[in-house]
């Protein structure tokens, strides 16, 4: 059973594409004439010409919409492919939920001749910028200390990448850990936290007071007044992070 078998449920509700994000990463892709997308979920983001989905939840396999790419039931540690499978190779919002890195990315490189397009977050920046961590949920905060994946130690497994900062949009339609940073009262909502594996995996009982606490400063305004620069903004930097690697 993975962690998705349990927290999965309500992604194709609450984890739609955001068209936005979903230009970056077929930019980054470049001109791939096919791609395999590993850790894939419910098929987010990917491209008309992607050839093979990889995703060891089968409740997140039975989410993927008619006419979605095949896909099969593997961990990212053990492709069931070919050396040089495919042209690039996908892997967004996966990697720190995998459970030998080195590993999975040994893989990755094995199975693309081109390119390796990797979606995650450099944690240091997300603990600094983001307010629901910093300033509601510290221990939310502590869980993704012990996952997250440095963006330096990534690039140099993937053999050197570039890094591409991924802006979240204020009306982000794409429900992971800070779209709705612009939109607080969502994280008041149970199935929007189900949908994001840091608050599911965190726990309600750990999350309680500073969900309180969030609650009673939206009641009084307290958040507005505190946060009142960011109501002006279209976009923020939160620490979402394109890593795109060549060989």
């Amino acid at each position: 059973m993975t962690v998705y078998d349990s927290l999965g449920t309500t992604y194709s509700r609450t984890r739609q594409p955001d068209a936005r994000i979903a230009a970056r990463i077929h930019t980054a892709l470049g001109d791939a004439t096919d791609v395999i997308n590993v850790g894939a979920g419910t098929g987010s983001y990917e491209p008309a010409h992607t050839v093979l989905a990889v995703e060891p939840s089968r409740i997140m396999l039975a989410q993927r919409p008619p006419g979605s790419a095949p896909a099969v039931c593997a961990v990212a540690e053990r492709l069931p492919l070919r050396d040089a499978a495919a042209d690039a190779v996908m892997a967004l919002l996966t990697v720190h939920h995998w459970t030998d890195l080195a590993a999975g990315i040994a893989e990755l490189r094995r199975v693309a001749r081109r390119r390796i397009v990797v979606l995650t977050w450099d944690q240091q920046v997300f603990r600094e910028r983001f307010w629901l961590v910093r300033d509601y949920l510290p221990r939310a905060a502590a869980h993704d200390d012990t996952r997250a994946v440095p963006t330096e130690r990534l690039a140099a497994l993937l053999g050197g990448a570039r890094q591409e900062t991924v802006p979240v949009p204020h009306d982000c339609a794409d429900g992971f850990g800070a779209a709705y940073w612009r939109r607080p009262h969502a994280y008041l909502d149970p199935q929007v936290r189900a949908g994001i594996s840091l608050l599911a995996q965190t726990g309600e009982d750990a999350l309680a007071p500073g969900l309180a606490r969030l609650a009673d400063d939206l009641a009084t305004g307290r958040w507005h007044d505190r946060h009142a620069d960011l109501l002006a903004l279209d976009a923020v930097d939160v620490g979402y992070r394109l890593l795109v690697a060549d060989f």
